[in-house]
């Protein structure tokens, strides 16, 4: 809207939200503006329109829904990848299924959250996107986890020589990165400012052979 609206300073996160279920969108859609920094700019019932909506309105965050007409989530994810790279992507399903959630994850999603569970589990994806991060549901990680890990992990007792190079606060700081939690969350369980829980990760992220806080 014009500049007049809205609380002066602050930073809306645009949304396009897509499912065909009118009552469950207008749920959602109250859900997310409740905070006040989130606008949902579009909405639709189908895959195609909600693809054309993403390219035209470029919203920073899109919800899809995986079953839907014309065009299904996935296939909107694979298209928007290309079309809308900047807009991260969150699929909303009924599917608790680790096969959907890999899908969604090599097609560069952002996230996977149960339409059972969308009323807790929303807005934590909304925040670990809007900081740059891939959610994904406690349960889901640790398949994640375990299925990508080597044949034989190694044991926990004997910590892998990379982590062995951590100083005690630096382990201190990124087991709860490892967990999901944002860098506010970490600052308060940790007694140390947001700054301080950024000086801690940045150096160990090049010692541990890890790319991005994502990876």
């Amino acid at each position: 809207g014009p500049a007049g609206d809205g609380p002066k300073n602050m930073t809306v996160t645009r949304v396009v939200l897509a499912d065909d279920h009118v009552v469950l969108r207008s749920g959602l859609k109250a859900l997310l503006e409740a905070d006040g920094d989130l606008e949902v700019v579009g909405e639709s019932g189908d895959g195609e329109a909600c693809v054309d909506q993403i390219v035209s309105l470029d919203p920073d965050i899109a919800i899809l829904d995986i079953n839907m007409p014309r065009c299904n989530g996935l296939e909107a994810l694979e298209i928007l990848q290309s079309k809308a790279p900047r807009t991260r992507v969150l699929i909303l399903t009924m599917h608790d299924d680790v096969e959907y959630l890999r899908k969604v994850l090599s097609l560069g999603g952002a996230g996977y959250v149960l339409k059972q569970a969308a009323s807790e589990e929303l807005m934590s994806a909304i925040r670990t996107v809007q900081d740059g991060g891939v959610y994904l549901h406690s349960d889901h990680a640790r398949v994640v986890a375990v299925s990508d890990a080597e044949p034989e992990p190694p044991s926990l007792d004997e910590p892998h020589p990379r982590y062995a190079s951590l100083s005690e606060r630096e382990a201190e700081v990124l087991k709860p990165v490892a967990l999901g939690y944002r860098n506010t969350e970490i600052a308060e369980l940790v007694f140390i400012s947001v700054q301080t829980v950024e000086a801690y990760q940045s150096r160990p992220l090049p010692t541990l052979d890890i790319p991005s806080r994502a990876a």
